[in-house]
């Protein structure tokens, strides 16, 4: 089995300020870019460990450009920086024969308590919903999963986006490594956090045909913005709508129609 990694850094172990996730204040960033490498590298060996062959990591924080490849097994590859394509944060899910997608460094969907980075791809929404419910990357990213009909078997992050998970994917195996509270994080140890990750990554990828992921027929996604003009400009996506001056809301049957909107209305 091939699998698929898409990993983040918000949801990294003991992560709690922004500065911690820029490349342009080092001395706050470097500590978790090393984390971030440490649980991806984990979440590899877990994943051939539990019977993986060849394995891609997407680099998708900010200038995914954040991973050290050479602290990965030999038999990754990874997709550093953006193609650019409405994939996103899963570019490459489409380019391989993947049987299982994990998730490493995930954070909460935007106006969440539950870490105090939660946003949806962009500091510029107050929040994202799908078919009624407050929608995370993760969320998205799964669909995408789905949609290419590859299990989601695995997620690391925050507990909040880890709870919705479990009711989201009943087979998926989580590791809750922070858990937020108002503007701090309550974590476990970072070398706890790479051992659990390991084995959760090896419990999920053996439990893959338990975790499929299923569209729905038809999305309607709703995105409020903070600005009014940023509103504004955004509603001229062929088929989407504006409404009340700040939400901008488009529906469709095919989940890649929404990726399209998505990467239009959501992408920086």
């Amino acid at each position: 089995m091939n699998v698929f990694i898409s990993a983040d850094i918000e949801g990294t172990c003991g992560i709690a300020d922004w500065a911690e996730t820029e490349r342009s204040t080092p001395r706050d960033y470097t500590p978790f870019q090393k984390q971030m490498t440490r649980e991806v590298r984990a979440a590899c060996d877990g994943a051939a460990a539990g019977g993986a062959g060849q394995i891609f990591v997407k680099d998708a924080h900010d200038s995914a450009r954040n991973i050290d490849p050479a602290a990965l097994p030999e038999c990754a590859r990874m997709m550093r920086g953006w193609t650019g394509d409405p994939l996103s944060m899963m570019s490459g899910l489409d380019c391989g024969d993947y049987g299982a997608v994990l998730f490493t460094g995930y954070h909460a969907w935007a106006s969440s308590g539950g870490n105090p980075l939660s946003h949806t791809m962009n500091l510029r929404n107050e929040f994202v919903t799908l078919n009624g419910i407050r929608m995370s990357e993760f969320m998205m990213n799964a669909y995408t999963a789905g949609y290419y009909g590859v299990p989601v078997v695995f997620l690391s992050g925050d507990k909040a986006l880890c709870d919705f998970a479990e009711e989201f994917i009943p087979g998926i195996v989580t590791v809750p490594v922070n858990e937020g509270r108002g503007g701090a994080v309550v974590s476990m140890h970072p070398d706890a956090a790479v051992k659990a990750i390991k084995e959760g990554a090896k419990k999920g990828v053996k439990n893959a045909k338990n975790c499929l992921v299923t569209l729905p027929d038809f999305f309607e996604m709703t995105v409020r913005f903070k600005e009014h003009t940023t509103a504004y400009s955004k509603s001229f996506y062929p088929g989407a709508s504006l409404e009340d001056e700040k939400n901008v809301c488009f529906a469709s049957d095919d989940w890649f129609e929404m990726l399209r909107f998505s990467h239009f209305v959501l992408s920086d």
